[in-house]
């Protein structure tokens, strides 16, 4: 039987045969075969299915047949792939750790989501308004949030091609798009800085939370400070728990470790921005923009440029979306970039819930008061005296879970790098015993760059402007060159006018951040990481 030269969906087939009183489908340019298929080969662990064509002697399939076939029925051309669950090599898919289990639902989905969408990183937002304003701090964030979750819808559609292959991971969906070197070029740096980088800074930041959290809980600070561990020891500290955390195999199973970050992170964005509104505002709050003194024009232009990233920054998680999509299970009635974008939608709603109420009720609790490292240093230097130990060492406390929990969905795609190259050469999956060692080793590199470059969080708006692409740019131009709209329509005009203002806005954050960096000069305290 000759194998069609396009794809169809069943139900496609089913509607026009109704239409055509039920006889098969025959056109003068085009000839359609229907063929039933018989599961030869299939793996729970990882959805794979092979199939083959089952013989028929008959050349049409009757109304029956269809209804009989309907959830195993594909179309391909020339190659025997399920569709919607394709791969180069899917026994290498089913040994990584991303795709190992596609087990996934929509609660899991939810909680990958709010664990790499919502952190630290919001409890700056208020800083941005002390050099926006009320109005253009609401507005840009307004139109940060909008433009974000667009290029999240982009992405979930991306996720599955025509053909039936499922983009499992960032860098994938780049090279297809861009081109193998090209996409490589573009997605690989940022993607793992999102990644590794954002590791090394949960690290800096937890061990350092986990050192303030002690001090606060002993009684006696003396003591407390004549035997408490130096701050290098504090990393090994965390290290040590996010490294036995990280064992567990892979992107599925951490789901339950999702949910706790994803609950610690909502429960301290929602403490520290109602005690600071409760404790009421400090003398000398102002929320004029001339509060800050005289600039000159260009450290004016700077401070916006950096408000305007310290937004973007704080809308994280693009580098995780199809990997989080791949781990769903494939079915032909509910393709999974249905069931992600609900996940999405309800997700962030929640974000909103949290950023939007952080980022006002912030700044009108400290207007120009705050400080540059935002919500969590303003608590603790304004409000810390009068408010009682326990409330500051329990928002310290759900930032330490927080940050240990996000940490395992953050290294996944490192974890699934390390072992694709192994699997690459060695044809064969990791042992666990190897992929124990991997991860081991990824937290040893963590834990040394934490300790060699304590003051990388700095750094963080430079870096950062070079990986906003993938944000904000990367997920338009994909869009235009995979789904190839129509020239000058909607989503062509749409797609290129986002993709070329985030490219823009990602020269003019990296130009700002060089000259902050030379005008207040760099503390590179190289292996001496500070309290």
């Amino acid at each position: 039987m000759e194998i069609p030269k396009w794809h169809t969906t069943l139900e496609q087939l089913m509607q026009e045969e109704i239409e055509r009183d039920r006889q098969s489908v025959k056109s003068s340019s085009r000839s359609i075969d229907i063929f039933p298929i018989s599961i030869i080969n299939y793996e729970s662990s990882s959805r794979s299915i092979r199939i083959n064509p089952v013989e028929d002697d008959d050349d049409e399939l009757d109304f029956d047949d269809h209804n009989r076939l309907h959830d195993n029925i594909v179309f391909v051309s020339g190659r025997k792939e399920l569709v919607g669950e394709v791969s180069k090599n899917p026994e290498a898919e089913a040994w990584l750790p991303i795709t190992e289990s596609r087990n996934g639902n929509l609660c899991f989905c939810i909680f990958h989501l709010l664990s790499s969408g919502l952190g630290l990183q919001s409890l700056a937002l208020p800083v941005a308004f002390t050099t926006l304003g009320w109005a253009w701090g609401i507005t840009w964030l307004s139109i940060a949030f909008i433009w974000q979750l667009y290029t999240i819808w982009l992405l979930t559609q991306l996720h599955e091609s025509p053909s039936g292959f499922r983009y499992s991971r960032y860098l994938q969906l780049a090279m297809a798009a861009f081109g193998p070197k090209l996409g490589k070029l573009l997605a690989l740096l940022p993607v793992m800085y999102l990644s590794g980088g954002t590791c090394v800074t949960l690290l800096i930041t937890g061990g350092g939370t986990m050192q303030h959290l002690y001090h606060i809980l002993c009684e006696n600070d003396n003591i407390c400070h004549a035997k408490s561990l130096t701050t290098v020891e504090w990393y090994m500290v965390f290290i040590c728990l996010a490294i036995v955390i990280a064992q567990l195999p892979n992107l599925n199973s951490v789901a339950w470790v999702s949910l706790v970050s994803a609950i610690s992170a909502v429960v301290y964005c929602t403490i520290i921005w109602i005690m600071s509104i409760s404790n009421g505002r400090p003398s000398g709050t102002k929320y004029s923009l001339s509060a800050r003194g005289l600039e000159s024009e260009m450290k004016s232009f700077t401070n916006v440029l950096s408000a305007l990233g310290i937004i973007a920054f704080s809308f994280r998680g693009h580098n995780l979306v199809l990997e989080i999509q791949g781990t769903l299970p494939p079915s032909l009635k509910d393709p999974t970039h249905k069931i992600m974008w609900k996940g999405v939608k309800i997700t962030y709603a929640l974000i909103a819930l949290c950023l939007f109420p952080l980022a006002i009720g912030g700044y009108w609790a400290y207007g120009t008061l705050m400080p540059n490292t935002g919500m969590l240093k303003a608590f603790a230097q304004f409000h810390g005296n009068h408010s009682s130990r326990l409330k500051l060492a329990l928002i310290y406390f759900f930032l330490i879970i927080n940050s240990l929990c996000s940490f395992q969905v953050y290294a996944m795609p490192v974890f699934d790098n390390f072992e694709l190259r192994y699997v690459s050469i060695q044809k064969k999956p990791c042992t666990w015993w190897i992929r124990a060692g991997l991860r081991v080793f990824f937290g040893g590199l963590v834990f040394f760059i934490a300790v060699a470059v304590p003051f990388l969080p700095v750094l963080a708006p430079l870096i950062g402007g070079i990986a906003l692409p993938v944000t904000f740019a990367y997920p338009c131009f994909m869009w235009i060159i995979i789904k190839k709209p129509s020239k000058f329509s909607t989503m062509w005009f749409l797609n290129l006018v986002l993709g070329s203002l985030g490219i823009l806005l990602s020269v003019l954050l990296i130009v700002a951040a060089i000259y902050n960096l030379v005008t207040k000069g760099l503390s590179a305290n190289f292996f001496h990481p500070k309290p």
